[in-house]
């Protein structure tokens, strides 16, 4: 900030809100203590009580970096939780019980941690991928470490044939096996069920639901921080187990639910879907068409099981939600009347910035004389093409919008959506009221041209048209986009070996490419100069030395990047990157890494970073087994006005 007068940031911007003209009326106190120096994560600056608490919250893995001690104590509050585990999937073999449902990732809630000057490595751990025809069970989540903590990710769900038996985990996975053994929680049982309790040295986790014996059975539920994965009936797959309640993230009046886990899969047509657990978990399927729901990216929560549609037919299971890391503490003593809720509430610069990265709402106070806001809303990213062929291509951003609004008279509410990256999928669109961005085309497989979104999805091999964009061509100078918002198309795939490169997906800030030596995504784009605050790690890296016009060399607050196409090639050769040459930049999935000719590997595409709105990496071949496509990052939405 430019007034620096009390020595940290909050205090500079609560001596001008006293201060100015228009606003000495607003009562407000403050200590002269101040809280520690700390960057990291998104900041969420909220009061509860008469105390103001500074929240840094990772959605996707960083450092808290403590630069100054704080006269409040040096103590800090954290929320760790790891990624949710895979729903149980379906392969083309004989039939039996539906597959059970994810487990959650463990939950781990510690108070009165004492912290000291240095940097503290933070892990986010990501969800595991739901069982697939070869590879029935869903893989554990992978886990989440902060303070020299470790949460355990969560177990995958169990499938059938035997032995794809559920997983353990932080909570373990439901069965899949004809009432065969549950996956077991790492984690301790008997979470009381009330708000902000905290955690004992294990975690919080519970054991998996069983399957009903086969045939035509339902699958168990997956465990969630809560409560134990409910049994599978012959009426469908059992309900998630719930998750447990938090204030750490926003503040007391807006508590979110974390590490649900995911419902167990049917096998008969028309049964009831299963829940997933409160907390993210991802529903089961009780009919076509057949794939299990996804946890719900940075809660934990465990993936859906798939549904049974019979022999010779593949369903996928729910990936698993990515983990969450929330790190608190005090940084002052006030009472003040505030302009609006809704989000992380941070201030920069003379400017109050309210980050979005989950849905909710935006709403404003009586008595706001200002009547324009700055805003940026970014679609989720499209996935990465994939399936058993060579070289599926990169998934495109969701569009870049961004510029100002007037709201009129106040107090107003506007609806908040944050679109989720697609999974086998365009991403889901993102909105702030009548402003929308929608999400990105999803890469295209092995001959099939890309999907159109934001930016368009890479076009399949080979020699297949990238999917066209909604949004425009970015001029090269960061300021306020048309109504369409910044995106550009797909690249079209090349046939010359020896790459036979997939697309590339198109980014914000670029097209995607596709040579034959490279296939990487398109350029993502950097914030605004207001929300470019230094005490957050909002956004993902990107390129320190950019092209664009208003753009700083800190490396710093990208987003939207196209995905890395596929390829066939050979050792030595750079994989695609996602986000553009160079990079992964902006959290763009890099393409999976193959090689021809044979032995051919299970090249996996790399999902893009939540909050990112990034494309997701195409995987690489020739495969002969379903190796998965990366998905596509979940978007953001930022709205500041002067403080």
């Amino acid at each position: 900030m430019s007034v620096r007068s009390f020595g940290n940031p909050l205090a500079s911007f609560l001596y001008r809100f006293g201060q100015t003209g228009n606003r000495a009326s607003i009562p407000y106190t403050y200590t002269a203590p101040q809280g520690l120096t700390a960057t990291g994560g998104v900041i969420s600056d909220y009061l509860d009580g008469s105390t103001y608490y500074r929240a840094h919250v990772f959605t996707s893995s960083g450092a808290f970096d403590v630069t100054a001690p704080g006269t409040f104590g040096d103590t800090v509050e954290y929320l760790v939780v790891a990624g949710g585990g895979g729903g149980g999937g379906w392969g083309p073999t004989t039939p039996g019980s539906g597959p059970g449902g994810g487990g959650a990732g463990a939950l781990h809630y510690r108070e009165s941690q004492p912290v000291s000057v240095q940097t503290y490595p933070i892990v986010v751990g990501a969800g595991g991928a739901g069982g697939t025809g070869s590879d029935n069970s869903g893989s554990d989540g992978i886990d989440s470490t902060a303070f020299s903590l470790t949460s355990t990710g969560g177990g995958g769900g169990g499938a059938n044939p035997s032995p794809q038996i559920a997983m353990d985990g932080g909570s373990g996975g439901g069965s899949g096996s004809n009432g065969g053994p549950v996956g077991t929680g790492s984690g301790d049982s008997g979470h009381p069920g009330a708000t902000d309790v905290s955690s004992p040295p294990n975690g919080w986790g519970n054991d998996g639901g069983t399957a009903a014996g086969g045939p035509k059975y339902g699958g168990g539920g997956g465990g969630g921080a809560r409560a134990v994965g409910a049994d599978g009936s012959t009426g469908g797959g059992g309900n998630g187990g719930a998750g447990a309640s938090y204030t750490i993230h926003y503040g007391p009046t807006n508590p979110q639910t974390y590490a649900g886990g995911g419902g167990g899969g049917s096998f008969t047509s028309g049964a009831s879907e299963s829940s997933g657990g409160a907390g993210g978990g991802g529903a089961g399927s009780g009919g076509p068409p057949g794939n299990g729901t996804p946890g719900t990216y940075s809660t934990g929560g465990g993936g859906g099981g798939s549904w049974l549609p019979g022999a010779g037919v593949v369903a996928i299971g729910g990936n698993g939600g990515s983990g969450i890391v929330v790190v608190r503490y005090q940084i002052a003593q006030l009472t003040a009347t505030q302009k609006a809720t809704g989000g992380a509430i941070s201030y920069y610069n003379g400017y109050t910035i309210h980050t979005f990265t989950t849905s909710g709402s935006f709403d404003t106070l009586s008595g706001w004389t200002a009547t324009n806001v700055e805003y940026v809303v970014i679609g989720g990213g499209g996935s990465g093409g994939g399936g058993p062929t060579d070289n599926p291509a990169g998934g495109g951003a969701g569009a870049y919008v961004t510029g100002t609004t007037p709201l009129g008279a106040h107090p107003i509410s506007r609806s908040i959506q944050v679109g989720a990256g697609g999974v086998r999928s365009n991403g889901t669109q993102s909105y702030f009221g009548p402003i929308i961005a929608p999400g990105g085309g999803k890469g295209g497989p092995n001959g099939t041209a890309g999907y159109p979104g934001g930016s368009g999805g890479g076009g399949g091999y080979s020699g297949y048209a990238g999917g066209p964009a909604t949004g425009s061509p970015f001029p090269g100078t960061i300021g306020a986009s048309p109504a369409n918002g910044w995106g550009h198309a797909g690249a079209t795939s090349n046939g010359t070996a020896p790459r036979y490169a997939a697309g590339g997906g198109g980014g914000a800030g670029g097209a995607g490419d596709s040579t034959t030596t490279t296939a990487y995504g398109g350029l993502g784009m950097q914030l605004p100069t207001t929300f470019r605050d230094p005490a957050s790690s909002v956004g993902h890296p990107g390129p320190t030395s950019p092209t664009f016009t208003g753009a700083d060399t800190s490396g710093k607050y990208w987003f939207a990047g196209g995905g890395g196409g596929g390829f066939d090639g050979s050792g030595g050769i750079p994989i695609a990157a996602g986000g553009g040459p160079g990079g992964p930049y902006a959290g763009a999935g890099p393409a999976g890494d193959g090689y021809y000719p044979s032995p051919d590997p299970v090249a996996v595409g790399v999902p893009a970073k939540a909050n990112s709105g990034s494309g997701g990496g195409g995987n690489s071949g020739p495969i002969s087994t379903i190796a998965p496509a990366g998905a596509g990052g979940s978007g953001i939405v930022l709205i500041a006005y002067p403080s």
